[in-house]
């Protein structure tokens, strides 16, 4: 006979998904946020080079996209605050609204008239992704058990970046060809509802519907803890800092990286886009590897030595490389190393939230601010210094800020340290 262990009496059976870090309970919503990403995904390859087509100068682009990143930068801020005070589920929400709101905006007002119309739709919908995911990343921090927690964030940055850009530039460079630029967009505007509404109807786990503060705290006292953090446990300002640091230069890449191939080096527009397609195709599976090897190896030593000094390498390689061979494998294989080391940024989410275990939402809110304005910075850097030092220029300059993010990363050690080694 089968002995049966009832979850009341001893430790419940894990299930395939507990065992690689997805808690069950969550599983749909991970599905959800793939869909959502590929849809938010599917122009980043190519929306640049298309509006400057269109007759906008490149700088005046990259402004476009700094704008858009800084009201990603105040949504991923607001996104775990407001979880806290309305609960993951409500913060979803918003989110899906807002991006198909303004989406909508920019798709039938914004592209058909001038730059501020550009810049006032698009900009605006910067605000929904970051409260879609984030709000979905603060809530596996409640569900995920604190020893799978590295894995189930894992996961998380495996939906995100399957989607964004890895996915939707695979989509992107199927549509370009067959509907066009525009009519891929509506094609991606497709995907994002189908992912809001996977999560939304999938996801029925009751924690996240529930505010996560007392019933007291209100949405404005939760802000304000995600600042006041910032001097009360100042490694945290340090964490949102590297934050930063890690995805900037990728935004930045998606402004001067398309022009550089397609322009310099010589590549097609769908050459290009299954160039970033293999990029970020090395950055998902190396989220779930560096996921699963920080829970062991340590999450400091991960994020300075994999990721900081890591990137700073690829950085140069993604540039340098192509000049010097002016092969496509080589380019594929220079780009999928900087995927990599991107990748080894994943433990920071845990991290944070071990910084300030009893504050996990505003915690994640200061990351998610690092997140969200990363969106912004990275363009921001182009736009200030592509004129002055072109491209060879930024791409030392942001080499030279994974390496800062390095040392940053080493400034992190906390105690107790129960996942970090003390080595």
């Amino acid at each position: 006979m089968i002995e049966t262990i009832h979850p009341a009496e001893g430790a419940p059976t894990e299930t395939l998904l507990a065992r690689i870090g997805i808690p069950p309970q969550l599983a749909w919503g991970y599905l959800g946020l793939f869909l959502f990403m590929v849809g938010d995904g599917v122009e980043s390859g190519y929306l640049a080079p298309y509006l400057i087509s269109r007759g906008h100068a490149a700088n005046n682009v990259a402004w476009v996209f700094a704008a858009y990143g800084l009201m990603a930068g105040l949504a991923g801020w607001l996104s775990g605050s407001l979880s806290d005070a309305w609960g993951p589920r409500r913060v979803i929400t918003v989110g899906f609204g807002t991006w198909v709101i303004f989406q909508l905006c920019f798709l039938t007002l914004g592209i058909t008239h001038g730059l501020p119309a550009i810049m006032l739709t698009y900009g605006l919908r910067g605000l929904g992704y970051p409260l879609f995911s984030f709000g979905f990343l603060v809530w596996i921090t409640v569900v995920a058990p604190p020893n799978r927690l590295a894995s189930a964030m894992g996961w998380f940055w495996f939906a995100f970046t399957g989607g964004l850009p890895t996915l939707g530039s695979v989509v992107a460079g199927w549509c370009v060809p067959r509907v066009g630029q525009v009519g891929t967009l509506w094609v991606g505007t497709g995907f994002v509802v189908a992912g809001g509404l996977t999560l939304l109807i999938g996801v029925r786990e009751p924690r996240g519907a529930k505010r996560l503060v007392s019933t007291e705290e209100e949405a404005l006292t939760a802000l304000w803890h995600s600042i006041s953090l910032l001097w009360r446990k100042p490694k945290t300002a340090i964490a949102c800092l590297t934050r930063i640091i890690n995805t900037a230069p990728e935004f930045g890449f998606l402004v001067i990286l398309p022009t550089f191939f397609m322009h310099t080096i010589g590549f097609s527009l769908v050459g290009w886009l299954h160039l970033l397609s293999a990029i970020f195709l090395s950055n998902i599976i190396w989220n779930l590897l560096f996921g699963l090897i920080a829970d062991r190896i340590g999450w400091i030593r991960t994020i300075s030595v994999f990721g900081g000094v890591g990137c700073a390498l690829s950085t140069l390689a993604i540039y340098y490389v192509p000049i010097w061979h002016h092969s496509y494998i080589a380019s594929i294989i220079a780009g999928a190393c900087y995927g990599a080391t991107l990748a080894a940024y994943v433990p920071l989410s845990a991290l944070m939230t071990s910084l300030s275990p009893e504050e996990k939402g505003a915690s994640l809110s200061l990351l998610n601010l690092g997140a969200g304005a990363s969106v912004s910075v990275g363009p921001a850097l182009v736009a200030l210094f592509l004129r002055p030092f072109g491209v060879r220029g930024v791409i030392w300059i942001f080499a030279a800020l994974y390496l800062l993010s390095a040392l940053l990363a080493l400034q992190l050690r906390f105690d107790p340290m129960p996942q970090e080694d003390a080595g």
